[in-house]
């Protein structure tokens, strides 16, 4: 799957292969490319589309997805923009009250979104995407809390499984079709096509990187956000700092870290899209370990570049993850000597 794009890597320059991995995984993970077979018409002036806001971006590409031509879209924490850190504005407010639908993460990840609610008097359909995923839990996997104010103990970046990804995909069509009932079928059929692209997706990253040796599925990031990842693909994540993205971790924390990193042989450091680079590029010249790139965590790139839909996303972080933890041919030779 990914050998094509794998081919020929060590001939191109790193800032090159960024848009190359994404490119070369994107045609034979062709599902990143939007769903299409029920947009095709505009919509008749008597089904005018329905409002529908979605918290952020990754739940708007969802709902436009699904949504299609019958609903009238608004994404309140856009494409490269920080959930955690965000603060409504009027317009949202305005927009949230004039909607007929609000899509939203849930398990504490808006925390500004209860107040927006409450001051535009919304009183539509709300959506929580993340309604019936198995959730992951910090006490059970050692992380430690940041403070930041989610909700208990809970990792509320499930959409980070392509599996937690197909229960936010029904959960989103079961909720335009209450609100919509007279275009139900669409919803739910456009759903399903989004499903079947999920799970082959699914299918292909796992079979991917399970050809990569367990010892080398580690990396570090900037903060924990990856969890779900982790426990779908077998891929480590050791973060720096905790949940929040503006989380700061401690001179201890980060020499832990470089040590963990020099032990345990870690192929690999990211930077995330919506996070400071500077630690993580900081970390990798300590450890003389590659730097991989960029991931997506929180937020979409914009509408027209590989990162910028939800299986665009997940097509371009395990084109990258494969690239780097991919034993290089000094370590491949020496494997074979012993």
């Amino acid at each position: 799957m990914f050998k094509e794009f794998l081919r020929g890597r060590a001939t191109k320059a790193r800032f090159a292969f960024a848009k190359a991995a994404s490119v070369a995984a994107g045609a034979v993970l062709a599902m990143a490319i939007p769903v299409t077979g029920f947009a095709q018409k505009a919509p008749a002036a008597q089904n005018t589309p329905i409002k529908v806001v979605a918290s952020f971006s990754i739940l708007g590409d969802m709902a436009r997805e699904i949504g299609g031509e019958y609903i009238q879209l608004t994404t309140i924490v856009g494409a490269g923009a920080d959930a955690h850190s965000f603060e409504p504005t009027p317009k949202d407010a305005k927009a949230l009250a004039q909607a007929k639908v609000l899509v939203v993460n849930g398990l504490g990840f808006e925390e500004w979104l209860p107040r927006l609610v409450k001051s535009s008097g919304f009183a539509g359909t709300e959506i929580v995407a993340s309604k019936g995923v198995r959730t992951r839990h910090l006490s059970n996997n050692g992380s430690a809390h940041d403070g930041h104010g989610h909700a208990g103990d809970i990792d509320p970046h499930a959409w980070q499984s392509l599996e937690n990804g197909m229960v936010y995909a029904r959960n989103i069509a079961d909720g335009l079709s209450r609100a919509d009932p007279a275009h139900a079928k669409d919803y739910q059929g456009r759903a399903q096509l989004y499903i079947a692209s999920m799970k082959k997706l699914d299918t292909e990253i796992k079979q991917a990187l399970k050809a990569i040796p367990e010892a080398r599925r580690k990396v570090v990031t900037s903060h924990d956000s990856f969890g779900y990842f982790q426990q779908a693909y077998g891929v480590q994540f050791i973060s720096v700092a905790g949940f929040s993205s503006d989380a700061e971790p401690s001179a201890k924390e980060v020499a832990a870290i470089i040590d963990q990193i020099k032990r345990e042989k870690v192929p690999a450091v990211f930077v995330e899209s919506i996070t400071n680079q500077k630690l993580i590029r900081q970390i990798g010249t300590e450890t003389r370990v590659k730097v991989g790139g960029t991931l997506y965590s929180d937020a979409l790139a914009k509408s027209d570049e590989p990162a910028g839909t939800y299986l665009g996303m997940f097509t371009w972080n395990a084109g990258r993850l494969i690239y780097a933890l991919q034993p290089d041919v000094k370590e491949k030779a020496e494997t074979k000597a012993n």
